[in-house]
């Protein structure tokens, strides 16, 4: 079929391939979304698109992509152009008033809960950021729930940061993830890490300018390494 970025495998075996999705798949995209809430033992940790978010977004204000497999979607994930960063995400990491127009944000992603466990949000992940056009896009944010240990886990992959933790979402809690597609990595000299639960520490390191860079589990359970 038209539109295939992708094909592979998944560990088992199985054969994938990965679509470029359009206002045509919308109903299948609605489904897979209700599918991954219901079986969603914490509800708050999937902030779900409505079907005219989705529709901006497939209208070209963004890319989204599916996974299919034997021809059933199977996961899908989706990069938002936003309306002058219309959630504020540029704004909270602090990209300059005049680059706002370059923030792009890693959306939502869906992954059906009998297709878990094969790496399918970091790869699609992967392919989409790779599809990023740099010149038009240098910024990319994203938010992610206190918690969500795959999400997490997901976007420090990618090459994402934590800069800041705060409420968004009409008062849901969340981290406010953030790259520079243009900016080398960072030399630094300090490290700490800060259990995940611990709100208020982790929000004064990064008001004193550290940056959230990986998780870490031990036997008393996550924590976030913060760098500067």
């Amino acid at each position: 079929m038209e539109n295939i970025i992708f094909e592979g495998e998944l560990k088992n075996g199985q054969p994938i391939e990965m679509r470029k999705l359009f206002t045509g798949q919308l109903p299948q995209i609605l489904t897979l979304q209700e599918e991954v809430i219901e079986a969603l033992e914490v509800k708050e940790r999937l902030q779900p698109l409505t079907e005219e978010e989705f529709r901006f977004i497939l209208d070209g204000n963004g890319e989204m992509i599916g996974v299919y497999t034997d021809g059933e979607m199977i996961a899908w994930r989706a990069m938002l152009v936003p309306d002058n960063d219309h959630e504020g995400l540029g704004r909270d990491v602090g990209v300059p008033e005049e680059e706002i127009g370059k923030v792009i944000y890693q959306e939502i992603s869906a992954v059906s809960p009998k297709w878990r466990g094969f790496s399918l949000q970091t790869l699609m992940g992967l392919v989409l950021m790779e599809r990023v056009d740099a010149d038009k896009h240098r910024y990319v944010c994203s938010t992610v729930m206190p918690g969500n240990i795959p999400s997490l886990k997901d976007k420090f992959k990618h090459g994402l940061e934590v800069r800041a933790l705060k409420e968004k979402y009409g008062g849901k809690l969340r981290y406010v993830f953030f790259k520079d597609l243009k900016t080398q990595e960072h030399q630094r000299t300090e490290s700490r890490e800060i259990p995940m639960d611990d709100i208020a520490g982790q929000q004064a390191l990064l008001a004193d300018g550290w940056a959230g860079t990986a998780m870490v589990e031990d036997g008393n359970g996550w924590f976030v390494r913060y760098e500067r």
